[in-house]
């Protein structure tokens, strides 16, 4: 995956290094003995006990009862819609700083997304626009709420705007498993939520994800439409359009490993960007997205505004010049009013998170970034002034 090469640094100094990626996947050391398990179990095919105890731990991680593995954190989505009856005749409204799979679950059930500009001092869902949001479009069902970069949005405003209007939030929490929430772990704050373990994410079950809830009957019609929706009897019945969707044995063993080091890895992200900090302290044209003061972001990826009049070079420019080093970083979010998929769909703000995507620039973030790399990373942002 690393494959090494000579490298001067811009301080002169050469050496061999390995490309450094943006938040690659890192083993817990515990995955090996999972799978062997399952091997051995012969459960090497959908379901088994691995999945249970996911499950469970899952659920138990993210302070909620109930929890249902899946093949995807869009496959979360996607079944929460429907789950929630939201069809053809709806509209949803959708953070629109966010990365595309949101808004494509949306149009899965054949819904209109409703995109929704962020906060600037958040990056969230702003719960101001929902609300005018939710005045003007009374088709609007559902609300899709993301957590950005970590951060988990404004759930306490949110849940005013949508409570008396009878209206369910979806919590897109791919990026925030670990975070909190008003010291309540992240995703127990909508009706359902998405996790998602994809491989760059802060655990990974080599692809995956998860749906949770308090909701013990919408988790219920979730894995049974996960299944091909088949009727409990002893021949294939079936009366309801379903989807194959659920985890494999083998991959939950993973992510079980992977979980039981989420604390840990909150922490190395956590520090990762305390050294960013430290490192661009005094760096005039550099800004790190805020920590809302409202819950405790796990820090999935570290991500700066660049301002160019004042930095220098515009965040393009930076990318370029981390990529000539073999260093991966990737600009924000590009929200999903500027993508031609959705060019024509209805959007309450905008400008926010044009801006944020203009400027923004996500680095380096993984867990095993060493401080000799991060140093590297920083040494090269700089030199990109030229």
């Amino acid at each position: 995956m690393c494959a090494s090469r000579t490298q001067v640094r811009p301080n002169g100094y050469v050496q061999a290094v390995p490309r450094i990626y943006l938040s690659p996947p890192h083993l817990a050391g515990g995955e090996l003995e999972l799978l062997q398990d399952a091997l051995e179990s012969n459960w090497i095919a959908p379901l088994g006990p691995h999945v249970d105890e996911f499950e469970r731990e899952l659920a138990s991680t993210a302070g909620v009862p109930h929890a249902l593995s899946l093949s995807s954190g869009t496959a979360a989505l996607h079944l929460a819609l429907v789950v929630l009856g939201i069809g053809a005749e709806d509209a949803v409204a959708c953070s629109d700083f966010t990365f595309v799979a949101t808004a494509n679950a949306i149009r899965y059930v054949g819904a209109e997304p409703v995109f929704i500009d962020c906060d600037e001092t958040t990056w969230t869902l702003d719960p101001h626009l929902l609300e005018q949001a939710l005045a003007e479009r009374p088709e609007i069902a559902a609300v899709v709420a993301v957590d950005l970069y970590g951060q988990c949005c404004d759930y306490g405003a949110i849940a005013r705007v949508c409570a008396a209007r009878g209206i369910p939030v979806i919590q897109d929490a791919a990026e925030a498993l670990g975070s909190t929430y008003d010291s309540a772990a992240a995703g127990g704050q909508g009706h359902l939520a998405a996790f998602s373990f994809n491989g760059n994410k802060i655990i990974t079950s080599s692809g995956g994800g998860a749906l949770v809830s308090r909701d013990c009957a919408l988790i219920e019609h979730a894995r049974k439409l996960s299944t091909q929706a088949r009727e409990p009897v002893p021949h294939y019945e079936h009366v309801e359009v379903g989807f194959n969707y659920r985890l494999s044995n083998l991959l939950a063993a993973v992510g079980r490993a992977q979980l039981a080091t989420l604390g840990d890895r909150v922490a190395a992200r956590r520090r990762v960007q305390a050294r960013y900090r430290e490192l661009l302290d005094g760096v005039e044209g550099i800004a790190f997205m805020p920590e809302a003061p409202y819950g405790r972001s796990n820090m999935w990826l570290t991500c700066v505004l660049i301002d160019p009049d004042v930095f220098g070079a515009d965040r393009e420019r930076v990318r370029l010049a981390l990529e000539a080093a073999d260093i991966e970083a990737r600009p924000l979010w590009k929200p999903m009013h500027l993508q031609q998929l959705y060019a024509k769909s209805p959007v309450f703000g905008g400008g926010v998170s044009s801006a944020l995507f203009d400027r923004g620039l996500c680095l380096p973030s993984g867990t095993g970034l060493t401080d000799d790399q991060q140093e590297l990373v920083v040494e090269t942002l700089l030199a990109s002034r030229g």
